[in-house]
């Protein structure tokens, strides 16, 4: 896995598991509005439950 901070969100820039990261950060209190999924490009992420960038 890889993450990093930018701008106060946590980007998912890696995920190398079958874990679903996103939903874990989630359950721990993190809001999806606090997270980006990096490593997909940006005209996807708006199609996400998470944040665009």
């Amino acid at each position: 896995m890889h993450f990093d901070i930018k701008n106060s969100k946590i980007w998912i820039q890696w995920n190398g598991t079958e874990e679903d990261v996103g939903e874990q950060l989630v359950a721990m209190g993190v809001a999806k509005q606090d997270i980006v999924v990096g490593f997909h490009p940006p005209y996807i992420r708006q199609y996400t439950d998470y944040a665009v960038g």
